[in-house]
């Protein structure tokens, strides 16, 4: 597989990503800076890191579910392993502007 071609698998991850909320926040987990690596792998099986903005998280699985089964529907992607880590610790400003703006951060 070509970076050219990895490259463009991970923007329409992206774009799923961009469709997975936590439920008790009105902001996708992409825009909240959640997601800290997505790699394609040249078999197009992808790794992805994530994590939470608080460690206890109720809706943690339903969130990880959600985000593997998205990937996992990605054309060309063949599976998806979500590693949920906690370091770096997640804090507001990983969030981009818009999830800033839209929490009333801004």
């Amino acid at each position: 597989m070509t970076q050219t071609e990895k490259t463009k698998i991970e923007e329409h991850i992206v774009d799923v990503l961009k469709t997975v909320y936590d439920p008790e926040i009105p902001v996708n987990i992409w825009d909240l800076g959640m997601i800290y690596k997505i790699e394609v792998q040249d078999d197009a099986s992808v790794e992805l890191d994530m994590t939470f903005t608080a460690p206890n998280c109720p809706a943690a699985d339903f969130i990880l579910e959600d985000v593997r089964t998205k990937v996992e529907s990605v054309d060309s992607v063949t599976s998806a392993n979500v590693n949920l880590v906690f370091e770096p610790a997640w804090d507001q400003s990983m969030m981009t502007e818009e999830a800033r703006v839209e929490l009333g951060f801004e």
